[in-house]
């Protein structure tokens, strides 16, 4: 099922109340991509995004997805506290409502050097375009099944970090949550022009058969040496088709 933003000019995969699967921007619109040079505190990011997307004309509610760092993997109580917290702002802004949020996400922990708070790596919006080219931005996911029960129930491999193990993660991750969230909106791997995956372990043995094969890496691989936001999770990826990006 796909939400309409209008608000916004988007749609979007409905999932948690913390963040969307995905969003797409809508006929005669564009996702451009900000990236910060450096991390930039929530608080402080969310102003600057602020104000970058109304001097682009726009309104707040044309904010579609965001790239966040943490300090550290969170224990599911802790990530909710965190999410109760971060979607506040997104109430102000007028994009979520209580129960339903359009607004894709990563949340990620850097295993070297990470934030002393949450913080933003990068955020996107739509504007107007003339191009008849599609964008998208498919959110962060893990190895974990969708659905009710704890992380620990839904984990696939949960803790095993054997060479198979961690390629049925990989598997799990580029089939079940991004190929199936890219084909919501009609769309594939051979329409990405960036492909985030984000995991301290060494999943190379599982790159030519779960990915290159898939089509996955056509523009390449981004790799962060970081963990998901959850305790026990350790492979997550993201990508997105995005013909704008800046770096501020």
């Amino acid at each position: 099922m796909i939400g309409d933003f209008s608000a916004g000019n988007y749609r979007f995969i409905p999932s948690v109340f913390q963040y969307s699967a995905g969003a797409a921007a809508d006929d005669g619109y564009e996702i451009e991509r900000v990236r910060f040079d450096r991390l930039v505190p929530l608080a402080e990011g969310f102003a600057v995004a602020a104000k970058y997307i109304q001097e682009a004309g726009r309104p707040l509610t044309a904010f579609c997805a965001c790239e966040l760092r943490s300090p550290a993997a969170f224990s599911e109580e802790g990530f909710r506290a965190f999410n109760l917290h971060y979607v506040k702002t997104l109430s102000e802004w007028g994009i979520f409502d209580g129960t339903t949020n359009p607004v894709a996400r990563s949340n990620v922990c850097p295993e070297f050097d990470p934030p002393s708070e949450p913080s933003f790596y990068a955020f996107s919006f739509t504007r107007p375009t003339t191009s008849k080219a599609p964008s998208f931005v498919i959110a962060g996911g893990a190895e974990a099944r969708e659905g009710g029960g704890t992380y620990v129930e839904r984990t696939v491999r949960y803790r095993d970090l054997s060479p198979e193990g961690l390629r049925e993660k990989v598997r799990f991750t580029t089939t079940s949550q991004m190929e199936n969230r890219m084909t919501a909106f009609g769309f594939g791997w051979k329409d990405t022009t960036g492909v985030q995956a984000y995991s301290v372990h060494n999943f190379h043995h599982a790159l030519v058969d779960e990915l290159v094969r898939r089509g996955a890496l056509r523009s390449g691989l981004t790799w962060h040496f970081a963990r998901p936001p959850v305790v026990d999770l350790e492979y997550e990826m993201d990508c997105r088709r995005v013909l704008r990006e800046t770096v501020i």
